[in-house]
């Protein structure tokens, strides 16, 4: 996994206005908080912040002040609906060898048995309990063959090592379903007899 070193700023000034100057200057306000310590507001650079966090649960390396330095992982990231841009981040201070909840996303690979199936992502994200500065960017799974009625369970997914679910064993993934084919015949009929009457 890797570790994204970030400079950040303390900030004193709460509410919208000051949200808005932060972001008006390119820079999105946050908070780092976890370990019983009080929440520490920040201001964040926005675009070290947005290329850091196109990698699920990167772990961040913050210079705070010059004074400090933190390693934290995003726990909450808020994005403007409309332009994409972000808005506010929570972030989880974390330590090395510290054993951290996260979701990492799942893929899949291999294509489902031929019949017009469809795959339904029960889970989009499998939560796992990892190291800190040990989390995995995502599982594969293979789907390769799979027909109507089979399903992946947690304990199916092969986790690397040092890595364990956080969720039942039992819980589904992954499903695949019969795909459901409309009848043509029967939606005309209802409409012509509703029209004779």
């Amino acid at each position: 996994m890797s570790e994204v070193k970030i400079t950040a700023s303390t900030r004193t000034e709460f509410g919208k206005g000051a949200a808005r100057r932060i972001r008006r200057d390119s820079k999105v306000p946050g908070v780092l908080y976890g370990h019983g310590s009080d929440p520490l507001h920040l201001t964040l650079p926005g675009h070290d912040l947005l290329l850091a966090l196109r990698t699920s649960n990167v772990l961040i390396s913050l210079d705070i002040d010059g004074k400090s330095n933190e390693l934290a992982i995003p726990k909450s990231v808020q994005r403007d609906a409309i332009k994409g841009f972000l808005v506010h981040v929570d972030l989880q201070l974390v330590k090395r060898g510290e054993k951290v909840t996260v979701e990492i996303p799942v893929h899949t690979e291999g294509e489902l048995a031929p019949g017009g199936y469809l795959l339904e992502h029960v889970l989009n994200a499998l939560p796992v309990e990892a190291e800190a500065t040990h989390i995995p960017e995502s599982v594969s799974v293979s789907v390769e063959g799979l027909e109507a009625g089979a399903s992946v369970l947690a304990k199916d997914i092969t986790l690397p090592s040092g890595v364990t679910l956080a969720v039942e064993e039992d819980a589904v993934v992954l499903q695949v379903l019969a795909a459901q084919a409309e009848e043509a015949g029967a939606g005309e009929g209802a409409a012509e007899e509703a029209a004779e009457a």
